[in-house]
């Protein structure tokens, strides 16, 4: 019986294998379609590392210039913990994150983590918002829909 259960089993997994085999040849694949009229993402920041910080920024830039989103995107940069490193005015970021801001995409800096690290809004830059805490801005975000971006 035993025997048998293996035989229908494997006949099973050798019988949808084909179904589950890429049909798309990949010279013609370009990616998904982009079928909907609005896309929104949150992307977290919480993580002070250079490489994290330029990393973060140049994956907004690449959804921003992605052309089958184009006129879709709302987007928006939540930085809490060692991520307000980006905000900081000696950063060096700041034309960057300015330049995601005139394209539209809000940046939301952490209240909770500025009173934890004693960091004033003078110590930012002064185009930024403001969220009560980034991981309730993730939890809201999240169960209204956005998707949640952790590069």
């Amino acid at each position: 019986m035993k025997t048998l259960k293996i035989l229908l089993l494997t006949a099973c997994i050798g019988a949808t294998l084909p179904t589950m085999a890429q049909t798309t040849n990949p010279a013609t694949f370009h990616g998904a379609d982009a079928t909907k009229s609005t896309y929104r993402a949150v992307y977290q920041l919480d993580n002070e590392e250079p490489d994290r910080i330029k990393g973060t920024l140049r994956n907004i830039q690449n959804a921003i210039n992605d052309p089958r989103l184009k006129g879709k995107l709302q987007l928006e940069l939540v930085v809490f913990g060692a991520g307000v490193a980006a905000f900081k005015k000696e950063s060096g970021y700041e034309e960057t994150v300015k330049k995601l801001q005139d394209q539209g995409v809000v940046l939301a800096m952490c209240e909770n983590t500025m009173r934890e690290r004693k960091i004033t809004k003078d110590e930012l830059f002064p185009f930024l918002s403001y969220v009560p805490s980034g991981n309730g801005e993730l939890i809201i975000r999240g169960q209204d829909g956005w998707t949640i971006i952790h590069p």
